[in-house]
């Protein structure tokens, strides 16, 4: 494969994120397969997808004095144009020669003489005056939005909930590539050995920097090793390791974890209580069934019992007050993962969240009748949005006085999130750590 088919695959993948709202990570993985990428190219693929998408509003800021006087573009010219405008501003290692001289011969094949004249005149534009100054927008909010590629309400929703200085924070780490982390399947293994173990395959990595189970990929890809199809480890964010701890696993535990897939959150269940007690596991979808059962099967698991059910209905189903702990992990906007899925950035609107605290205070509602007195509740979310977290609690403990927050969440965490635990509850964002954002909160069902 060369370097110019590399590109043509990255607009490619771009364009169907673009016209049909495809997952960038499942996507990205289907074209590297199908084009069979190998080595290195993998790499700049992995980078030129999800640089473009993360700048993509700064990108189209810097191409607008260029483009005043085209008429309307097609899409996939506007795509090149950003990918190659991508390469110029923040890869400092690939030559302008070669930028220029592939984005003209993609436009040149999918197009003609014309759009690659357009491509060429633009490109060239740029080198010779340089992009707009963000100085130029005034108002910091706006400019924030734009330096940051976030969209303009997403800005101005998150500082009125956390403030001008913590919301740059979080910007400006939303552009930056996620680092890889695992949680060592402790039945199997200590961090040390599942650490020898990757370095015997020539994979270097460390312990993780806030959960006890987690270990940090430092050189090559912990999900392609031999390590982890025998089961060693689960690929998983460290925040999202945080969440079966804060139930309070005791062996023997019956627990339901009612909206499970894919499955990192109860497999880590399953593995604190030793393969003692029940893990039962629900989603909504039979193929994400089938997603946790490879899990469990790979990490050598006999404690989980799966069933493709709406957790809405679980009253239905199980027998009140029959589990001792249970999970809401929470469908949500998931505004914490973006440095995983940039493209949630463009595809979220202000009203989903509204949409979303229904549907999780509906969920919440319903498993809590199965709970025991003096049983816990977990719920959590890989979202920052107040509404969705803090918001959900207050409403569902105003309806439901039988429920408190339980203040010993903060003793089953680790020291390192500790000055963020408040009243039962926690917000990471992700620039404490450089992890995902995430949202805790642990209620007790009082007797």
């Amino acid at each position: 494969m060369t370097t110019s088919n590399v590109r043509n695959v990255a607009l490619e993948i771009l364009l169907q994120i673009e016209k049909n709202q495809a997952y960038s990570n499942l996507l990205l993985n289907k074209m590297i397969k199908k084009y069979e990428v190998k080595g290195k190219d993998i790499g700049l693929l992995t980078e030129i997808v999800y640089g473009t998408i993360q700048r993509r509003d700064t990108l189209d800021y810097f191409l607008a004095p260029f483009l005043n006087k085209s008429k309307k573009l097609d899409l996939w010219v506007r795509i090149l144009l950003r990918l190659s405008l991508y390469q110029m501003v923040y890869l400092d290692r690939v030559p302008e020669r070669a930028i220029f001289f592939e984005a003209v011969e993609i436009a040149k094949k999918r197009g003609h003489r014309g759009t690659a004249s357009l491509v060429n005149g633009v490109l060239r534009s740029i080198q010779r005056e340089g992009v707009p100054s963000l100085e130029a927008i005034h108002d910091q909010v706006e400019r924030l939005a734009v330096e940051t590629s976030h969209p303009l309400w997403l800005v101005k929703r998150w500082v009125e909930q956390i403030g001008i200085d913590e919301t740059r924070k979080m910007c400006e780490i939303n552009s930056t590539p996620p680092e890889q982390t695992a949680r060592v399947n402790t039945l199997m293994a200590n961090r040390e050995e599942a650490i020898q173990k990757l370095q015997e395959e020539g994979i270097e990595s460390t312990i993780g920097a806030v959960s006890e189970d987690a270990i940090k990929a430092v050189k090559g890809n912990l999900a392609n090793s031999k390590a982890f199809e025998e089961g060693f480890f689960t690929i998983q964010d460290e925040s999202s390791m945080l969440v079966a701890r804060a139930l309070g696993v005791i062996k023997g535990d019956r627990i339901l974890d009612s909206c499970a897939a894919p499955g990192g959150k109860t497999t880590h269940i399953a593995e604190l209580l030793q393969n003692s007690g029940e893990v039962h596991s629900l989603d909504l979808h039979e193929h994400k069934i089938k997603l946790i059962n490879e899990q469990v099967a790979r990490l050598k698991l006999s404690n989980v019992v799966t069933k493709a059910l709406d957790s809405r209905n679980a009253s239905k189903y199980f027998e009140p007050e029959s589990f001792d702990k249970i999970l809401v992990d929470a469908p949500c906007s998931g505004f914490g993962v973006m440095r995983r899925k940039p493209d949630i950035k463009y595809s979220k609107q202000q009203i989903d969240s509204s949409r979303l605290a229904s549907i999780q205070l509906e969920i919440l509602t319903e498993v809590s009748s199965l709970l025991k007195k003096g049983g816990i509740l977990v719920y959590s979310t890989c979202t920052i949005d107040s509404e969705e977290n803090e918001g959900v609690i207050q409403s569902f403990l105003q309806n439901n006085k039988n429920f408190v927050l339980d203040n010993e969440l903060i003793n089953t965490l680790p020291k390192a999130v500790h000055p963020y635990v408040k009243n039962g509850q926690v917000q990471l964002f992700p620039h404490y750590f450089g992890t995902d954002g995430f949202f805790i909160a642990r209620l007790r069902k009082q007797v």
